[in-house]
């Protein structure tokens, strides 16, 4: 039996080589993609969008997250981890699923935690919700913060 090229095969088999490499070769979809995800789409991004950014002294989360029941709305963090949970209610939650002609906003129970730079310190951690926007103000630890250190000349 002779071999004979077949450059389909090949394309097929570079294919099953990304989605395995991507994380969905065997049948389920891994993060950040997920067929479950909180907002609609193939490749949602994780809710709710966040900025990190940091200064000498600490690290500021801003999360969008319009809409959250506050009751809900959970910050923890513990090291270099910061979780952030909640639910947001359906609009229009005693409408008819018929009465919708769209309905594209999400809703549901939410859970976000992303890994911080450095350490914190747990204790001084401060949460703010205001129209819609998380901030979040998480102080290094004294083991994160650079220390200066003094060059003797001989």
């Amino acid at each position: 039996m002779a071999w004979t090229w077949d450059p389909f095969r090949e394309l097929d088999a570079l294919r099953r080589e990304i989605d395995r490499s991507l994380g969905f070769g065997d049948g389920g979809w891994r993060f950040p993609f997920s067929r479950f995800s909180f907002l609609p789409g193939r490749a949602a991004r994780g809710y709710p969008l966040l900025n990190l950014s940091e200064d000498g002294d600490n690290f500021y989360v801003e999360a969008l997250a319009p809409g959250i029941d506050l009751a809900t709305l959970k910050v923890a963090v513990v090291r270099d981890q910061l979780q952030i949970s909640g639910a947001k209610h359906e609009a229009g939650r005693d409408a008819k699923p018929e009465a919708f002609h769209r309905n594209e906003r999400a809703a549901g129970r939410f859970v976000r935690t992303i890994a911080l730079p450095a350490e914190v310190d747990e204790a001084k951690v401060k949460a703010e919700y205001n129209n819609g926007l998380l901030t979040i103000t998480l102080p290094k630890h004294e083991r994160a913060k650079p220390r200066q250190i003094t060059v003797n000349v001989a």
